[in-house]
C-alpha cells in the first residue's frame, strides 16, 4: 500500500514533501488509511476533522476517535463543529450538499492558515466506481463519465488550495485489508451509509456484489476519459499523454500503456516492450513497433 500510493503520488505530481498537505479525517477506513500512509511515507501532516452534528453521539465518538488516532500519532489537528441542519435550511440545500460545501470552505481556510500545499482526501476506486454509475444514472457526458481526478480545484475555492486523492489508486477491500491485517488499525463506521434510501448508497451496495478487478476496470475507465476530456480541451497533462499513446497502439495489443508512457518521459533508450504480436523499442526518445517474430 505505502509503494503503491507513492508511486501514484509521484507519477501525478500530487505532493512534495517540503510543504504541510492538510488530510481530511473523518476516522472512518478510508481516511484513516490515507492519514497513516501519508505520515508513514514521509508527508508533513495536518489532519483535519469536521463534526456535523448529524448523529448525535455517533458525531461526538468518531470526533473523540480522531482525536484519539492524532495523539498517537503526534500530528497537528484541527477540528470544527457544523450547525449543518440550520445550515442547510438556510441556503435551501440538501443535507449531503450542505455538509460538503461547509467541508470543503473550511478545508480551504485552514490549509491556507497552514500553508498547505494541497487538501487531501481518501476517495478510492470504489468511490470512483460509485460516481460513474451515478452519473449514468443521472444521465451525464463525457466529463462526468471521467469521474474524479487525483488533482483538482477545490470546487468552494477554485482558486485556492488544491484538492489531492492518493488513494484513487486501491479499492476500498485493500484499504481495509491494509489497516486490519497489515497495521492493527482500528476505524469507525458511519451508520449512515447502511441507508439505502441515499442513492450512492444503494449504489455502493450495489457494487459490494461486483469481483474486485470490476471495480477496477470501472476506475481504469474513468482515468482514460480524463484524457479523451483533456485532449478535446487541448491539455498537455499525463491522462491525454496516456490517451493519445493508447489510441497509437491499440491494435498492436499492448497491455501496459502506462509502463511504455512513463519509460518514455524518462528516456529510458533500449527499453523493451511486448505484446502477444507485437515489440516496442524506445530508440532515440521514440517507440519503434515490429511484428514479433
Amino acid at each position: 500500500m505505502l509503494r503503491r500510493v507513492s508511486t501514484y503520488i509521484r507519477q501525478r505530481g500530487l505532493l512534495t514533501k517540503d510543504q504541510p498537505v492538510l488530510v481530511g479525517v473523518s476516522g472512518g477506513a478510508d481516511s484513516i488509511a490515507l492519514l497513516d500512509v501519508l505520515h508513514r511515507a514521509g508527508y508533513r501532516c495536518v489532519a483535519a476533522h469536521c463534526n456535523f452534528h448529524l448523529r448525535g453521539q455517533e458525531s461526538d465518538r468518531d470526533e473523540a476517535f480522531v482525536r484519539e488516532q492524532c495523539a498517537a500519532m503526534q500530528l497537528p489537528l484541527e477540528v470544527t463543529s457544523f450547525d449543518t441542519h440550520m445550515y442547510a435550511q438556510a441556503h435551501e440545500l440538501s443535507i449531503e450538499l450542505a455538509a460538503r460545501e461547509l467541508r470543503y470552505t473550511w478545508f480551504e481556510t485552514v490549509a491556507r492558515a497552514h500553508g498547505c500545499q494541497a487538501i487531501a482526501v481518501a476517495h478510492h476506486q470504489n468511490d470512483q466506481a460509485e460516481t460513474l454509475l451515478l452519473n449514468l444514472k443521472r444521465g451525464t457526458g463525457l466529463r462526468g463519465l471521467a469521474g474524479m481526478r487525483p488533482l483538482s480545484p477545490n470546487a468552494y475555492a477554485p482558486e485556492g488550495v488544491p484538492v489531492v486523492r492518493p488513494l484513487l489508486c486501491t479499492t476500498r477491500d485493500y484499504i481495509e485489508h491494509y489497516l486490519r491485517d497489515k497495521r492493527g488499525l482500528s476505524w469507525v463506521e458511519d451508520s449512515t451509509n447502511a441507508d439505502t434510501s441515499i442513492t450512492r448508497n444503494a449504489i455502493r451496495e450495489q457494487l459490494r456484489c461486483y469481483p474486485k478487478s470490476d471495480i477496477e476496470h470501472m476506475a481504469e475507465t474513468a482515468e482514460r476519459l480524463q484524457g479523451y476530456v483533456d485532449l478535446l480541451d487541448g491539455k498537455n497533462t499525463r491522462e491525454a499523454g496516456l490517451t493519445k499513446l493508447y489510441e497509437e497502439l491499440r491494435e498492436y495489443n499492448f497491455a501496459e500503456i502506462d509502463k511504455i508512457y512513463d519509460a518514455l518521459q524518462r528516456g529510458e533508450g533500449g527499453k523493451v516492450f511486448r505484446s502477444r504480436t507485437h515489440v516496442a523499442t524506445i530508440r532515440k526518445g521514440k517507440l519503434c513497433v515490429t511484428t514479433a517474430s
